[in-house]
């Protein structure tokens, strides 16, 4: 997540900004706040930096800590978790409006070329078989942008937010 951060973009003529870069941009934003606002300092890559106890502290905080409340078999046989506390899973909530739909339909679309190699199977026809998902992981994506395009155009948070 460190380097992700950028200027929103600047309206005009032109292709449109990189929707990856958008919504890592703001992915970061927000889980920056989201450490912040729990005292902690965000993780930024780098030589020589030191790793200590606190490091423990920011990555429970940014990605979740104890057993993962999501997971999903692959017909590859590997199983990926994530969990649904945590900054980053805050983020994925706010720019795709649904983190364990986003955590499905992002994980069965970024495995479909492992899934055809192990099933013997071509990728069009994996990607036939996974339609919903392909279809999910486009919408989501979409208001992905969108939202992520709101979290760059406004001022950074501020303070705790209300409990």
């Amino acid at each position: 997540m460190a380097g992700c951060a950028a200027k929103a973009p600047a309206p005009g003529p032109g292709p449109g900004p990189d929707p990856d870069e958008l919504i890592k941009a703001a992915t970061q934003r927000l889980t920056d706040a989201c450490l912040t606002r729990q005292g902690l300092v965000p993780p930024r890559a780098g030589p020589g930096r030191p790793r200590d106890a606190g490091d423990r502290r920011v990555s429970a905080a940014l990605f979740g800590a104890g057993p993962a409340e999501l997971s999903l078999a692959l017909p590859t046989g590997h199983v990926v978790r994530a969990h649904t506390d945590g900054c980053l899973a805050a983020a994925q909530q706010r720019l795709y409006g649904d983190q364990p739909g986003w955590f499905r339909a992002s994980v069965v679309v970024n495995n479909l070329r492992p899934e055809a190699d192990h099933t013997h199977r071509g990728l069009a026809e994996v990607r036939a078989r996974h339609r919903a998902e392909i279809a999910d992981w486009e919408r989501l994506r979409a208001r992905a942008v969108t939202e992520a395009t709101t979290v760059l155009t406004s001022p950074p948070p501020k303070g705790n937010p209300p409990a």
